[in-house]
């Protein structure tokens, strides 16, 4: 590289000062570059308020008087080449504010940092990584799209499992034992609790001070390439948590970063983030937008992330502490903006918006005046049916359309129907600990609510530990309960879980119509003396059904009448009520027969045993062999034998 590219373009500066420098962070922080016969690194830094910026570090024993910034426009963009190679040298850029006040400042656009509780950035080139990742890069490309299965498995790194001396895994180990994991369980997602570095292990990295770096905690940059590329080799795609709208005050950050607020809101009542401590992101200045696109670009490019979900969409919507709920136009217009970028990058990366509000079209292509994602959390149905559950068995005819409601809406938005981390902490128990009930129904409980989720329209999300059937909460600063594998009943829900993740996957009227009505049909939503409720899930082929039965009581049934639209023969693919799940043994091995006599307002119906807190799926019997079969064997085998996707 020659010497005169080592400064910013006049193009660069405009389209940085215009918000539509994508790739800002290729100007901005520390470079280590080329010149023909030297090696220099370059520092870049947006402060338009500073009165002089310096660059300190271990290389001058943090003493900025030799290394003064240059400012290069009126808008506040400094600059230094310094003649050395700084590669792995600690820095800061000491910034004189307006006022004489003197700040240290971590570099926004630093691609390392120091592991906490040190906070100066590391001066870490771009390096090139090797990726062998071909495979699944075209794989995307060919399965992108709504009617591909998607069960997502979101987890904490730090807490997932930890090592015999309580310290974190890193990458690489984590590339060696949770892969192997999340394969055996067949995800086909894993979701990241946000990686950017953050000062405070509690935060859970929602509360970031350097959105480019990722997170030291476990190990370099490259580490975590590797561990994404031995991902997606095993065929796994990865999402990170992105926390666009707020970010962390702690003084080394971004917070007030040139003695003024140049990241945040100037209102105090915009700016300030009362229910996280946070500052929230000036959205409507071009700068931020350059920023934070920026960033979305860089973990794209040089992480090959396959997607994004963006936290509290609801809290850029909206103006932060508007009670009112008052639109954020620079908020709206931000989302837009970076979902089409998103998608003229790349088409196959997943946008997902953690958002809890009302607000249209979340889903709707920004051409039609939508947000541009490509799916929207299902916070309404996770509500209604966690309120549900939690209700006694005997009571629940009096919650009756907590169940049903969420099918009035299910398909105005594409959804992904969330049991997250958000659920299992801070008092509200975990999942196995809602169920009431003894011991036995609380296993009982959540494996229906899990076959439930599974067969209900959307794609899915899950927490770690829900697997194990943790009595506990989520607990941060430990691993999960790993010791629970040694019991029973824990071992036979992880059973269950593996089984039926194997069924959806295996399953297209579980997926294929997530998004369209066609998809979802009730046969009996008014059962409400028996918390009984039965429906149909379609694929696209006409003769591609299955048939769902719920029961939500612990109560059984013989020779219980469902309506069904075909006189075919029918056999139950699961029934989390096998032995081999904990269950007590309420099934249906022999087909079913359609008989004449219209019932549920279908022209035919079957007579079947109904199990206790159970769910049921059964599927028409297609092929002359299955129809002179016993129908002896084992429920389980039924779906784990079949080579190929019904």
């Amino acid at each position: 590289m020659v010497l005169s590219t080592l400064y910013p373009t006049d193009f660069q500066m405009h389209l940085f000062h215009e918000g539509t420098f994508y790739q800002s962070y290729q100007l901005f922080g520390a470079h280590v570059l080329h010149d023909s016969d030297r090696i220099v690194t370059r520092f870049c830094v947006w402060a338009p308020n500073a009165r002089i910026v310096r660059l300190i570090g271990d290389f001058n024993n943090w003493n900025g008087t030799e290394h003064t910034l240059h400012r290069v426009n009126k808008e506040g963009i400094w600059m230094l080449v310094v003649p050395e190679n700084l590669e792995g040298c600690l820095y800061k850029f000491e910034i004189i504010t307006s006022n004489g006040k003197i700040v240290q400042k971590s570099d926004p656009y630093a691609f390392y940092s120091e592991i906490r509780p040190n906070t100066a950035s590391i001066v870490y080139p771009l390096k090139e990584y090797r990726w062998n990742d071909e495979k699944w890069q075209q794989k995307k490309q060919k399965t992108q799209g709504l009617s591909q299965p998607v069960l997502i498995y979101e987890l904490h790194l730090g807490s997932w499992k930890k090592k015999d001396n309580g310290d974190f895994l890193t990458y690489t180990e984590l590339a060696n034992e949770l892969i192997p994991y999340v394969n055996e369980h067949g995800f086909t997602h894993i979701e990241l609790l946000p990686l950017v570095e953050h000062p405070l292990d509690a935060s859970w990295g929602y509360q970031g001070t350097g959105y480019f770096s990722p997170t030291s905690r476990y190990g370099t940059p490259q580490e975590l390439k590797y561990f994404i590329d031995q991902c997606h080799q095993n065929g796994i795609g990865v999402i990170l948590d992105w926390v666009p709208g707020h970010f962390c005050k702690d003084a080394h950050g971004l917070y007030q970063f040139d003695g003024t607020h140049l990241y945040s809101y100037e209102h105090q009542a915009d700016r300030e983030n009362v229910v996280w401590g946070t500052a929230n992101f000036d959205l409507g200045k071009p700068e931020v937008n350059s920023f934070l696109i920026s960033n979305a670009i860089y973990w794209m490019e040089h992480f090959h992330v396959d997607g994004f979900r963006l936290d509290a969409v609801a809290n850029i919507i909206y103006w932060p502490n508007s009670y009112e709920s008052k639109p954020n136009p620079f908020g709206i217009e931000f989302l837009k903006k970076l979902n089409q970028v998103v998608k003229e990058y790349d088409e196959t990366v997943m946008m997902i918006a953690e958002d809890s509000t009302e607000w249209p079209q979340v889903t709707a292509p920004t051409l039609y005046d939508g947000l541009g994602f490509q799916f929207k959390w299902n916070m309404g149905w996770m509500n209604d049916m966690l309120e549900y559950m939690k209700t006694p068995s005997d009571l629940r005819n009096q919650s009756h359309g907590k169940v049903t409601f969420s099918l009035l809406y299910a398909f105005s938005e594409n959804f992904v129907l969330p049991f997250s981390h958000d659920e299992v902490v801070h008092g509200k128990r975990s999942l196995l600990n809602k169920m009431p009930g003894d011991y036995w129904q609380k296993f009982a409980q959540l494996r229906l609510l899990l076959g439930y989720m599974i067969t209900h329209p959307g794609k899915k999300l899950l927490f770690m530990g829900f697997e194990l059937a943790q009595f506990d909460e989520w607990k941060d600063k430990d691993q999960l309960d790993w010791k629970l594998m040694e019991f029973d009943m824990h071992r036979n829900l992880n059973a269950y879980v593996k089984e039926l993740i194997k069924i959806y996957k295996r399953s297209k009227p579980l997926y294929e119509l997530d998004f369209l009505q066609s998809g979802f049909e009730w046969i009996d939503v008014h059962n409400r003396d028996q918390s009984i409720f039965s429906f149909i899930r379609r694929g696209k082929k006409e003769d591609d059904f299955y048939i769902i039965i719920c029961n939500f009581t612990e109560k059984t049934y013989t020779n219980f009448k469902v309506g069904v639209p075909s006189d075919c023969q029918y056999r139950e693919v699961l029934n989390s009520d096998h032995h081999e799940f904990g269950g007590s043994g309420h099934m249906n091995k022999s087909v079913l027969a359609g008989k004449n006599g219209e019932f549920h307002g279908r022209p035919y119906h079957i007579q079947m045993n109904i199990p206790p807190f159970g769910i049921s799926i059964l599927r028409p019997v297609k092929t002359r062999k299955e129809r002179k079969g016993s129908g002896k064997e084992k429920v389980r085998s039924h779906a784990s034998s079949r080579g190929k996707r019904e």
